[in-house]
């Protein structure tokens, strides 16, 4: 299969590079279950790549939880700051970034997430998350008015780096289908890299779908192959 050259790679986080939407999930599951409401996984895969107000949103119409979005958020916040400074990487993450920074390839972070949720995330991964370019949080982002399957926060992530690199010239890699359909609608290139559980019939936009970061070949779009 013939891909195309890029030069600007842009990166998730939640799912993608960090283990942490079994957080997300423990959290919301948490929060639900104390008004005797179940969070399914049916409910959690409608939810991925969203913005945490968009999710509050969902989560208590869907379950008609007795609580506002922001009550929701404030009980979910307080459970954050236990959960996420212990988030781990996903198996090939550190890797492929550090290779492409290595190398001199352009990479951003465009991420839903808020600033404060990201720094309680990456607190133990400081060194990785300095190595990106720049950090596009959607949530504390005033130009990113929507969250995926929008395009936005891909578009604004891209004409934030020096060289504003024309749409096709970027590479997105994304676990959510949301965020699959917005690297699309931005006229991106994009890895999925998905929950085994995500019916791959809803990643068929996807440039490319891998298990594992891990088995990606960075020489298939026209990037410094490992070793090299």
């Amino acid at each position: 299969m013939q891909f195309k050259k890029v030069t600007h790679v842009l990166f998730d986080l939640d799912g993608l590079l960090l283990d942490s939407e079994v957080l997300y999930t423990k959290a919301f599951t948490t929060v639900c279950a104390k008004y005797g409401k179940e969070f399914t996984w049916e409910l959690k895969s409608s939810l991925l790549g969203f913005q945490g107000h968009e999710c509050a949103e969902k989560i208590t119409k869907t379950l008609d939880l007795p609580l506002t979005k922001q009550e929701f958020m404030k009980e979910c916040g307080k459970l954050y700051e236990v959960l996420f400074p212990s988030v781990q990487l996903m198996p090939g993450a550190e890797k492929l970034v550090k290779h492409l920074h290595k190398h001199g390839v352009p990479i951003a972070l465009a991420t839903s997430s808020s600033k404060e949720s990201v720094a309680l995330k990456m607190k133990d991964h400081q060194e990785l998350l300095d190595l990106f370019h720049h950090h596009t949080m959607g949530q504390s982002d005033p130009e990113v008015t929507k969250g995926k399957p929008d395009p936005i926060i891909f578009q604004v992530c891209a004409s934030r780096f020096p060289e504003k690199p024309k749409p096709e010239d970027c590479l997105v890699f994304e676990d959510a289908v949301n965020g699959v359909k917005a690297a699309r609608a931005a006229n991106m290139q994009v890895v999925a890299v998905p929950d085994p559980r995500i019916d791959l019939e809803q990643l068929k936009d996807a440039t490319l779908v891998l298990k594992s970061l891990e088995d990606f070949q960075p020489e298939l779009f026209g990037l410094p192959p490992y070793g090299a």
